[in-house]
């Protein structure tokens, strides 16, 4: 039996580095897929993994994944009871957001943080295509970033196309394993490119060899960095369902909510309709963002909608 690294998942195989720096294609056979792994993926890019070695004719098999230090996951679709795990075993998570072209809802900013914040990942904003920012924006972009700040959320500026601002977030990355996520079309790729630019030839090649057009991720795949760590690319997502959280623990995971959740009359306070809700009063005087409670209030009709779907089964 060998130990390994899981550094790519195409959904129907697994690129396993070995403890002794050799690569692996594995699969997994489909009873592994139930053993209480609600899971559209129960396997990761990130996860520690035993596997039996490749026999004539037969593939090498994943038999064992060791425990995780955290993961980011999702609701894998709308209303569904599968997660999706997006990475594991991580240090931090990049979130590529952009003010415009296209527009990166802060509700999504805000489930992402959310979920990471229950998993125990930190999270780093990275505001990407700063070159495209009119003043509107500009004040917009500034304003978002004062926002996250004040909730003690690191921002870093970028602009990916033109290298503007990569080498701070190059130095983020140093032997730390990152996860770099985000809505499509934010520029994810551009920047794992501009950090790693023989991933750039790499696609380039292939596209040509293939005569397709721009490269997207497709899978995600992790890779080492010169100066120590690792960073794993991520197809982009559309939208962020919450998975598997308790009501009353929704506010736990925005650090201002909680904190002042500490002064309302009710102990059980789900701060929607109780009187003397002291959230409800930091939203009215600007103490708490409204958008950080509109997003507080979406996840809570995600896990009502998703208690009513599962009551109905």
């Amino acid at each position: 039996m060998s130990r390994g690294l899981v550094i790519r998942n195409t959904g129907s195989s697994f690129l396993v580095r070995s403890d002794d720096g050799r690569d692996q294609e594995c699969r997994i056979k489909g009873t592994f897929r139930i053993k209480g792994i609600k899971s559209t993926n129960p396997i990761a890019v990130g996860d520690y993994v035993e596997f039996s070695p490749a026999r004539e004719g037969e593939p090498a098999y994943i038999t064992n994944i060791e425990e995780r230090r955290n993961y980011i996951i999702r609701r894998s679709s709308n209303l569904s009871k599968q997660s999706h795990i997006l990475a594991c075993n991580l240090d931090q998570c990049l979130l590529v957001v952009t003010v415009n072209h296209p527009v990166t809802s802060t509700v999504f900013i805000d489930r992402f943080l959310a979920s990471a914040w229950a998993y125990r990942v930190p999270v780093v904003l990275v505001f990407n295509k700063a070159d495209l920012l009119s003043d509107e924006d500009k004040a917009v972009a500034d304003e978002l970033i004062s926002l996250y700040r004040a909730i003690d959320y690191q921002c870093v500026e970028c602009d990916a196309l033109h290298g503007d601002g990569v080498d701070s977030v190059r130095a983020l990355l140093k032997d730390k394993v990152s996860l770099i996520s985000g809505n499509s079309g934010v520029g994810k790729s551009t920047l794992v490119n501009r950090i790693l630019p023989e991933l750039n030839q790499r696609t380039s090649e292939i596209s040509e060899k293939h005569d397709t057009g721009m490269h997207t991720t497709t899978f995600s795949e992790m890779f080492p960095l010169p100066e120590g760590g690792w960073i794993i690319d991520t197809p982009g997502i559309k939208g962020f369902g919450t998975f598997d959280m308790e009501h009353e623990e929704i506010s736990h995971y925005f650090p201002e909510i909680f904190k002042y959740s500490a002064d309302c009359r009710y102990g059980n306070c789900m701060h929607t309709t109780e009187p003397d809700c002291a959230v409800k009063h930091a939203v009215e005087t600007g103490k708490i963002h409204l958008s950080r409670y509109t997003s507080y209030l979406s996840m809570l009709e995600d896990e009502e909608e998703c208690k009513y779907r599962k009551g109905a089964q």
